[in-house]
């Protein structure tokens, strides 16, 4: 089990980023959250098997058709058992 903590920057609201995020890691079966930020970023946790993250922090840095990713910064954390994935 790994926990990855990132922030995407660019334009990464208002494009479908969030609902985009959750629909991949359900179907991934990853487990977290994603959140607009107020400085315009968008902040994902992800937490899973390293084989299941993997994919996600690849889309992350391309994101949905309408989004234009400028930079990803990923963070290793220690896993904190999150179960289903969440749009806050």
């Amino acid at each position: 089990m790994i926990r990855r903590h990132v922030v995407v920057s660019g334009t990464v609201q208002g494009v479908f980023f969030r609902d985009s995020c959750r629909q991949l890691a359900v179907e991934h079966a990853v487990a977290g959250w994603v959140a607009n930020r107020p400085d315009g970023t968008v902040e994902v946790v992800f937490e899973g098997a390293p084989e299941r993250v993997g994919p996600l922090l690849d889309w992350v840095r391309e994101g949905p058709p309408l989004a234009s990713v400028d930079t990803v910064t990923v963070q290793e954390e220690e896993p904190q058992g999150l179960t289903g994935f969440e749009v806050r």
